[in-house]
C-alpha cells in the first residue's frame, strides 16, 4: 500500500467562527451580543449584529487553520 500524504485537518472551532469571502477576506461576527443587552443602546446592538472583517495581521493564522476553504 502506498503511504498517504499527511494533510492538515480543518479546525472546526475556527470554521464555525469565520467565513472566507470570494475575494479572500475573512468575515467574523462581533462579540457582546449574547446577554446583558438591556444596557446597550439600540444603535450599538444594531451595529454589533453586522459582520466585521478580520485584521490583516490575523488573516494568515486563521487561513492556516482552514486548509480546504
Amino acid at each position: 500500500m502506498p503511504k498517504s500524504i499527511a494533510r492538515r485537518k480543518t479546525k472546526k472551532a475556527v470554521a464555525k467562527r469565520f467565513k472566507i469571502t470570494a475575494s479572500g477576506k475573512i468575515k467574523r461576527g462581533h462579540a457582546s451580543m449574547r446577554h446583558l443587552l438591556s444596557s446597550r443602546s439600540s444603535k450599538r446592538k444594531r451595529q454589533l449584529g453586522k459582520s466585521g472583517s478580520v485584521h490583516k495581521t490575523d488573516m494568515a493564522r486563521i487561513k492556516e487553520n482552514l486548509p480546504f476553504h
